[in-house]
């Protein structure tokens, strides 16, 4: 469905782009080439009183995202946890895009409930309020359980809402074929990357099992942290379209008055948010990825409560392990061992020179070491070496952008808590803590025992693939013969060691 058919859409967008003033933003984010720009200016300009006028007072992109509607309020929101695509001030903008539309009626939302549940609402919730929240994709009603009188959260997708996010996401792949069509110089930001990514989001987004999931393990994760909480799933009531989560009540995290009033440590609870971002992402690799003030609450016996889980963070553990080197060497000063660390993960080519790598973080640290300790970001310290790195030829890793964002924005909210907080100071003994468990001598052994499981679980399969290397090696000749001869028994000198390893581990008791 990705033809011409969807030029009048792009026109309309160029047009209420124009209108709004926020043309020449959009196309320098996305560094448009002159073609790109000739182009686009063309068939907006012309067409521009057909473009929505949009709210006045917002920013001019955000203007006009707001006034295009859910589809592109929602690609402006996560356009704004990829500065590496838009730039850093275009996605600072983007951050503070309204996400509040006209709530559609309760009649409707207990509609989609009775059909999505197969219940009858009065049967179920003895009260089922008007929305509390509307945003560009669902709203969300407080509700009373009538067997059980617990207060309960459902959020219920907008009716039609996944048909019209088809229709702009088609667009939007046309609009990207034509700009790396037109504008090469663009293709190094991968517009087609960026809008399947897009795509991937608003599809999990969509289906709001997959949130529920999120939330689910989220909760099972962080059990045990002190001072935290998450709403539980009440699976029961909760499908695609629907979702029901515990009840929230508490002090918004924004509310410093409301916060004071209650009695509650400011400076403690900006310390915890930060330590609890970092516990999350290091030690479960899973991690609320939109922790914002509106999506944080201070419950009346302190605790901080999270929720709304559309959007969350996973690093696999190897990348943890890469990620809080990188912190550490930071922490400690060492910017050779950060430059190691980049090289030995293939973050930065073999062929750049790793002094000059080193000589270029230590510019990136020492300046950030030497401020007020209210100054200091570990944000800021990850956009400067994002910046450096891709000078020196690093890709763009999404999963390392999206941690990078939501430091950023846990930070906002910790200094809005207490605007004195020691960045590093808190973040040193989470972080020291997680090296000590995942890189020191445990770390290995744990390593080598996993490895020895996976190896025997394979074990009645070693002669098999041993023997297949050598058979497919006698069809080969010359160079590549001798070649494949010298890796067959690289392959079956390496089963012969695993199986050395896994004798010896079980030797030892790690079985």
């Amino acid at each position: 469905m990705r033809g011409p058919h969807n030029i009048w859409r792009l026109i309309r967008t160029g047009a209420t782009l124009e209108r709004a003033g926020a043309m020449n933003h959009a196309l320098d984010a996305f560094e448009a080439g002159p073609l790109l720009r000739a182009v686009a200016r063309t068939l907006a300009f012309p067409f521009r009183w057909l473009g929505y006028k949009g709210d006045p007072s917002l920013p001019p992109v955000s203007r006009a995202l707001t006034a295009l509607g859910p589809a592109y309020i929602k690609f402006g929101q996560i356009m704004s946890t990829r500065p590496d695509v838009v730039g850093p001030e275009m996605a600072n903008e983007l951050r503070v895009l309204q996400d509040a539309l006209p709530p559609f009626p309760v009649a409707i939302a207990k509609e989609e409930v009775e059909r999505e549940l197969g219940i009858k609402v009065d049967d179920v919730f003895s009260e089922f309020s008007a929305p509390v929240a509307a945003a560009s994709i669902a709203q969300v009603h407080k509700a009373v359980l009538k067997d059980t009188g617990a207060e309960v959260a459902v959020k219920v997708l907008r009716p039609g809402v996944e048909k019209a996010f088809r229709k702009d996401i088609d667009a939007f792949y046309f609009a990207a074929q034509m700009v790396e069509f037109l504008s090469p110089s663009s293709r190094r930001l991968r517009p087609m990357e960026v809008i399947r990514h897009f795509d991937g989001v608003v599809q999990g987004e969509l289906d709001l099992r997959l949130e529920a999931s999120g939330a689910s393990e989220f909760e099972a994760n962080t059990a045990g942290d002190a001072g935290f909480s998450v709403p539980p799933v009440f699976w029961h009531l909760s499908s695609r379209r629907v979702m029901t989560l515990g009840w929230v009540e508490g002090v918004g995290s924004g509310d410093n008055d409301a916060i004071d009033t209650a009695g509650h440590d400011r400076a403690r609870l900006g310390a915890r948010v930060l330590e609890l971002f970092l516990l999350h992402a290091l030690r479960d690799g899973f991690f609320h990825a939109d922790m914002h003030q509106g999506n944080l609450k201070i419950g009346e016996n302190g605790d901080i409560i999270a929720y709304d889980f559309g959007i969350m963070g996973r690093i696999d553990e190897y990348t943890r392990r890469v990620y809080a080197e990188i912190l550490f060497g930071f922490i400690r000063r060492d910017y050779r061992r950060v430059a190691e660390v980049h090289f030995e993960a293939g973050y930065v080519p073999a062929n750049q020179d790793m002094d000059e790598f080193a000589r270029a973080l230590r510019a990136v640290g020492e300046p950030i070491f030497g401020m007020d300790a209210s100054r200091i970001s570990m944000g800021r310290l990850l956009s400067y070496l994002f910046e450096v790195t891709e000078r020196f030829g690093m890709q763009t890793r999404t999963e390392l952008i999206l941690l990078q964002r939501t430091m950023v924005v846990v930070e906002g909210v910790a200094r809005s808590l207490d605007p004195h907080i020691n960045i590093w100071e808190v973040a040193q003994p989470i972080v020291e803590d997680y090296i000590k468990e995942s890189i020191g001598p445990k770390a290995v052994i744990r390593d080598l025992s996993r490895t020895a499981l996976v190896l025997a679980r394979f074990g009645p399969r070693l002669p098999e693939l041993a023997q297949a290397a050598l058979v497919k090696q006698g069809h080969n000749s010359g160079d590549d013969e001798e070649n494949n001869h010298r890796h067959g028994w690289w392959f079956v000198g390496g089963a012969a060691v695993s199986g050395l390893v896994i004798w010896l581990l079980a030797l030892s008791g790690a079985f």
